[in-house]
């Protein structure tokens, strides 16, 4: 993982523009931009979540290949979900309550690899909002 100086060096690293979540999200603190390897990038936002309840942190991956791969303890086998999406989850039982449990949907959209993780008590209806804005 090596941090970029913002979307327009995602934008350039990726090789064209990053995609991006055009629906509203939850109010953010900060926005790390990273790249993962030749033609892939990240964008991870740190929420704020200093009220019970609320998630800690969305991240959203766009490669032209899959992301790399994740092994968590209790990690649900992928299923599909509406749109062709992809879905698995993981308790991520020893983080704090605002980063548990760890959601992620997966995807192929315009000859890339997307893959949104969110952490925290997200609705899945809420991430395929997210998941269905992104451009």
């Amino acid at each position: 993982m090596e941090p970029l100086d913002g979307i327009a060096a995602a934008d350039a690293h990726l090789g064209r523009e990053t995609p991006l979540p055009r629906a509203p999200l939850p109010l953010v603190r900060w926005v790390d931009v990273l790249a993962l390897g030749p033609g892939a990038v990240e964008v991870a936002w740190s929420l704020d979540d200093s009220r019970p309840g609320t998630p800690g942190r969305l991240a959203l991956y766009a490669g032209a290949a899959p992301p790399p791969a994740r092994e968590l303890d209790g990690l649900t086998a992928p299923r599909p979900v509406e749109g062709g999406l992809v879905h698995r989850e993981a308790p991520l039982e020893q983080a704090q309550p605002s980063l548990r449990p760890v959601q992620e949907l997966a995807w192929e959209r315009d000859g890339l690899h997307l893959r949104l993780t969110a952490q925290g008590p997200w609705a899945l209806e809420e991430l395929l909002t997210l998941a269905a804005s992104v451009e």
